[in-house]
């Protein structure tokens, strides 16, 4: 759950919603891609493709492999010991407890999503792409609610004003 959260910046209820058939080909294999449909995001535009991180596809091939029958297309991720998926405020209560225990206070669910959100922000020049590109990533509506997770950062504000 956490390299959903940190390396695609998944919502609590896109990690509750994922399935096998989301992240594989038609023929089975692991994809490139994480295709989410509009129903396992946020409202009628939520769905949007994210690329697969190479951590994080790794991590689903060994998570593949050690569930055997249990990763058929329909069934989820993420799943409890009984197999069901988790709800998305199960996920919410995962996170919060599995921070809290570590001792960061503030954190949340959404804890992941902000860094993956920042930490793209941060490369997407390099990449050659824009802050659109990264609310795309996001599944955002507005440009400036991508903005709201991006943390600033004051040296680089000092590096790039030198360099202009």
């Amino acid at each position: 759950m956490i390299l959903l959260s940190v390396k695609a910046g998944l919502r609590p209820k896109e990690i509750a919603g994922l399935t096998w058939s989301v992240v594989t080909d038609a023929g089975g294999t692991l994809g490139d891609a994480i295709h989410l449909p509009n129903s396992a995001s946020k409202g009628r535009n939520g769905g949007r493709t994210i690329p697969l991180n190479p951590t994080l596809r790794e991590a689903l091939e060994v998570l593949r492999a050690n569930r055997g029958d249990d990763a058929r297309s329909d069934a989820h991720i993420i799943h409890s010991k009984r197999g069901e998926g988790y709800s998305p405020s199960a996920v919410q209560v995962w996170f919060a407890r599995l921070y809290g225990g570590l001792g960061f206070d503030g954190a949340s669910s959404h804890s992941g999503r902000r860094t993956f959100i920042t930490r793209a922000a941060k490369k997407i020049i390099e990449a050659g792409g824009s802050l659109r590109d990264i609310q795309e990533l996001a599944g955002h509506s507005s440009l400036a609610t991508t903005q709201r997770y991006i943390q600033g950062n004051s040296r680089a504000k000092q590096n790039v004003v030198r360099m202009i």
